[in-house]
Formats: structure tokens, C-alpha cells, sequence
């Protein structure tokens, strides 16, 4: 794919240039099969797909960072304190964004939540946003009870898997003992209210 928007300041094999220097082989690969899973759902959603490309490639682009990095982020661009209380798998999304727009120049504000969101989710989500939510849930390795009923919620309607994501990842988080951040929860109370029957 050629990007043509100016949405990244150059080509795609640029952007996987940068990423290669991020992570390792294995989350890379991920990404990867993310963006695929994107590009097709935006395909399917009326959603940009070159949009979808850069998203799906970013969404971990801060991912196998040093907590340092996170912290010292949340502290130079004055990002909500409580962050602090929470880990890479909320940081790496939200503090994330942050470094990708610094770090990438990457200033779209779609993509840029696309990253924000992609684990907690959102009341409010774009189909961008709901599209990577949904591709790094359902990318072709990921293998998990469920992940079949979830592709197939997601090719029925977007926000089905949106509800559907929201739910499976409360129980899983309540059923082993996690703290729960709290947008995920009130993603959780917004989307099964659109979508009950998940």
C-alpha cells in the first residue's frame, strides 16, 4: 500500500522501519497481521483503509517500552496522574498515543485514538477506533474461547464485536483477579446497551 494522505510523514515501508527498531519479531508480526485484519474490516465498514494501515501498524508501537518511558510521559505531558495506578496494558495504548505523535508525527487524532482505545475501548468510538479494536482482537493467531464467536459478531456488525470485546474482556479481567481501569467499564455499560445480546 501507498500512502497517499499525508497521515505519516512516509511510505509504509518507512513506517515498518520504525516499528522494526520498537519491537520485537513476534509482537511485529502481530501488527502485521493487525493491519491485514484492518484493512479489511475498514473494506468492509466504508472506513479508509489507508487510515486502517497506520492504525493497525501503531496501535503497539510503545508497547515493549521500559515503564520509565510511560511514567516519565505521563508526568512531561501532563496526562491524567491516575495513569500512574496502571500498567503497560492500559500505557502502552494511552500513554502510547502520546509517543506516537511525538515520536512519528503521526497527528491525525482518529488514528491517534484508535491507539488510545484499542484495550480499553471507548463510550464513544469512530469505526476507525472500533476497527482496531476489534482487528487486534480477532487477528488470524489469535486463539482464545470465543475468538470465533467474536469474528463472526464483528463480519455481522461492527459494534456487535465492539459489545461483544467489552464483555469477554470484564470477565476475563473480574474472573482472574484484575483491577479493572475504569473507561473499560464504562465502554462495557455504553456498548451492551447498543448491543444487549452478545
Amino acid at each position: 500500500m501507498t500512502y497517499t494522505h499525508q497521515l505519516f510523514p512516509g511510505t509504509r515501508a518507512e513506517l515498518l522501519a520504525r516499528l522494526r527498531e520498537q519491537l520485537n519479531e513476534s509482537r511485529y508480526q502481530h501488527v502485521l497481521r493487525v493491519e491485514a485484519t484492518a484493512i479489511q474490516l475498514a473494506q468492509a465498514n466504508g472506513v479508509d483503509p489507508e487510515r486502517a494501515s497506520i492504525a493497525g501498524l501503531t496501535h503497539d508501537y510503545a508497547k515493549q517500552r521500559p515503564d520509565q518511558d510511560f511514567i516519565d510521559a505521563i508526568h512531561r505531558y501532563a496526562l491524567d496522574p491516575a495513569l500512574l495506578a496502571y500498567g503497560n496494558p492500559i500505557w502502552h495504548g494511552v500513554v502510547g498515543a502520546e509517543l506516537i505523535k511525538r515520536e512519528l508525527h503521526i497527528t491525525d487524532e482518529d488514528i491517534l485514538n484508535a491507539t488510545r482505545h484499542h484495550t480499553t475501548g471507548a463510550v464513544y468510538m469512530t469505526p476507525l477506533e472500533q476497527i482496531v479494536y476489534m482487528a487486534d482482537f480477532i487477528e488470524p493467531a489469535r486463539d482464545f474461547p470465543g475468538v470465533a464467536q467474536a469474528r463472526q459478531l464483528t463480519a455481522q456488525k461492527l459494534g456487535r464485536g465492539v459489545a461483544y470485546q467489552a464483555k469477554h474482556t470484564l470477565e476475563y479481567l473480574i474472573g482472574n483477579g484484575k483491577v479493572v481501569y475504569p473507561q473499560s467499564l464504562l465502554t462495557y455499560n455504553a456498548w451492551i446497551q447498543r448491543y444487549p445480546n452478545v
